[in-house]
């Protein structure tokens, strides 16, 4: 697994911003709507292409394509809807699909609610919408989810990671043969007894929608 933290000053200007508690929801959505589609620039590297040839105004020329099967992003609800349209600017040709899942406040484990995904992911590059990666139980048995499926190269955003999370998802997925790449704005401190990045943000779900009761 290959944890990439974005380098660069805009990413840090808007996190900055994201973090600090005066920020109100509308604002900090369309702060992480701009923060997702900068990591996301950086996250699809990799993406897959086949070579096209195009006919320009004064001559022939040679260039590329994103290849089939299309790339999937897949945000995980709740917060991670609050990714997408960063996302899907970037990259408008790819298909959506949705894993909704909930982490246990006491056990901290993560267990599946929903699911709109394909059934067959063979030969799929996934890209997983988390803003937070904390003690990384949500998100590597949402990676594992989609590689049971047949997923066969797995990006994860994230616009916050912990150090602890990080090493939960090498160890869990530590089994796996194909690539795992995490891209984030930020590595954080530690997580506190509550299991929330510290100095993080927050609840992202909350401060994207509200408090849902």
């Amino acid at each position: 697994m290959r944890t990439h933290v974005v380098d660069h000053p805009l990413v840090a200007h808007k996190l900055t911003t994201l973090r600090d508690q005066d920020t109100d929801s509308p604002t900090f959505r369309r702060l992480a709507d701009e923060l997702v589609t900068l990591l996301a620039y950086e996250a699809t590297r990799d993406v897959r292409v086949d070579d096209v040839t195009i006919t320009t105004p004064v001559a022939r020329a040679t260039g590329v394509k994103l290849a089939s099967p299309k790339p999937l992003v897949v945000p995980i609800l709740r917060a991670g809807l609050g990714m997408l349209d960063g996302m899907v600017r970037l990259l408008p040709t790819a298909e959506v699909g949705f894993l909704g899942m909930i982490r246990n406040e006491e056990t901290l484990e993560a267990s599946t609610y929903a699911e709109r995904l394909p059934d067959d992911l063979s030969g799929r590059q996934c890209y997983v919408l988390d803003p937070m990666l904390a003690t990384g139980g949500t998100l590597a048995a949402a990676i594992r989810f989609l590689v049971d499926r047949g997923a066969d190269h797995i990006t994860a955003i994230c616009l916050l990671v912990a150090p602890e999370g990080c090493k939960r998802l090498e160890e869990e997925l530590a089994d796996l043969t194909i690539p795992v790449t995490i891209v984030t704005a930020a590595m954080d401190e530690k997580l506190n007894e509550k299991g929330y990045i510290v100095p993080g943000l927050g609840d992202a779900g909350d401060r994207l929608y509200g408090v849902a009761h």
